[in-house]
């Protein structure tokens, strides 16, 4: 049964101490994928962007390039799903619709900034009040006209004249380093280039800025890095078209290693790439000190586990987007755990720790929250809904506790369509 048929609870599959023994092949990287169209859309030439991920986020970035008139064709090569993209002069007026994807929200209104005309941009309700203010600020530094009526947030109405001087600003994206690629992404295009300052507290997720600077330079721009002072140069330039192959999403590979963690037995993610800034590729590190055997194998990425968890204490900081994965493992582990350095995540999908908190202590569980911490003590589960949020990374939690919980039901499991496009299909074949 896909996402798309599942309607009311998801009864998770509960498989006990049953081990596993399987291979999954995962999407591609939402991340890589949506950085890649936004970067293929200023290319001189075409781009062939192979095995792209096709999950709704990924669609509502392509629907708005095609707005703003770049030709993106589906194709088949050597069986894998690709897009071939055209760039094409960007005109408005358009409207773009932004569902709640951040990379979407965050990255196309700098782009159609080098439009000419109008672009209007809204979202999902929870995107009006997800934080965009550092994006607006400094297009408006650029000398971009942006309505917004004091709100700075969606709704908002973009007003491009075909061209951006580019130059030096500061930023403050310590709420989300999406702030700062969306601006490093359109530097090759601006006139002078982009020099970014950010200013504020510690950068989250450095491993996606690290990502966004080599598929930068992947695509032929020049940058320079000072992380001693935070600062990003990129200079003005002409971008390449790039045959390439998307990398199949880490992150989205947690519950399914999950599966071996908690259950036993073992899981193998087809195709692991060996050299990644993709901050999924953490999960090596994380899930061995948690009780794991990780090692690389010819098909990919293997993990073996017992069926024990351990406890952990780490800082998720850089690797925020995992938290609800670590989390389910931590509240069925032998030992408490604390996670920490993640209050960023209160202004995700949703606020992920109180979420967090809420579900598993419904359950039966012992989370403790705080600002920037969870701490959770295990305890006996027991049966009832886990509430989703509109959070994808929530429901794939509840389905991973639902694995040795009986009656548990996820609600919304058709969230997960977000950034996989048949996640109960796949659980599915593997759990049943």
């Amino acid at each position: 049964m896909t996402s798309a048929q599942v309607s009311g609870n998801w009864p998770a599959i509960f498989r006990g101490s049953q081990p596993i023994s399987a291979t999954v092949t995962i999407p591609g990287s939402k991340s890589v994928t949506n950085r890649a169209l936004i970067l293929a859309a200023q290319a001189t030439t075409p781009s062939l962007i192979r095995r792209p991920l096709i999950s709704r986020d990924s669609e509502l970035m392509v629907a708005g390039l095609r707005e703003l008139g770049i030709s993106i064709v589906e194709t088949t090569v050597d069986g894998d799903a690709a897009w071939q993209i055209t760039p094409a002069s960007m005109k408005g007026p358009v409207k773009i619709t932004v569902g709640n994807a951040g990379t979407v929200m965050r990255f196309l209104p700098p782009l159609s900034a080098l439009a000419t005309g109008s672009v209007a941009f809204d979202g999902d309700p929870r995107s009006h009040e997800r934080p965009l203010g550092p994006v607006i600020k400094a297009l408006e530094d650029l000398g971009i006209s942006v309505e917004h009526e004091g709100r700075y947030s969606l709704p908002l109405t973009l007003n491009g004249t075909g061209e951006i001087p580019g130059g030096a600003l500061e930023i403050d994206a310590s709420a989300s380093s999406q702030f700062l690629s969306a601006l490093l992404l359109i530097g090759p295009s601006m006139r002078n280039g982009i020099t970014v300052k950010h200013v504020g507290g510690a950068l989250p997720s450095m491993p996606h800025i690290d990502m966004t600077v080599d598929m930068l330079r992947f695509f032929g721009a020049t940058v320079e890095v000072d992380a001693a002072v935070n600062v990003w140069r990129v200079a003005p330039g002409k971008l390449l078209g790039q045959d390439f192959v998307i990398e199949p999403d880490l992150s989205n590979a947690a519950p399914f290693l999950s599966i071996a963690m908690i259950c036993g037995g073992d899981v193998t993610i087809a195709d692991w790439p060996t050299a990644t800034t993709q901050p999924g590729d953490q999960l090596r590190n994380i899930l061995t000190q948690m009780g794991a055997k990780v090692e690389f194998v010819d098909s990919g990425l293997k993990l073996t586990g017992t069926g024990k968890i351990h406890g952990i204490d780490i800082d998720l900081h850089d690797v925020g987007e995992l938290t609800p994965a670590i989390a389910a493992l931590c509240a069925l582990a032998d030992s408490p755990s604390h996670l920490r350095g993640i209050g960023h995540l209160r202004l995700h999908e949703t606020d992920r720790l109180a979420a967090l908190t809420n579900e598993i202590n419904a359950l039966g569980g012992n989370v403790a929250e705080e600002e920037t911490a969870l701490h959770i003590t295990p305890a006996p589960l027991h049966a009832g809904i886990f509430h989703t949020y509109e959070d994808h990374r929530l429901a794939t939690a509840g389905a991973a506790i639902g694995l040795v919980v009986p009656g548990i039901e996820v609600e919304n499991i058709a969230t997960t369509r977000k950034t996989l496009p048949d996640f109960p299909g796949l659980w599915s074949s593997l759990t049943a």
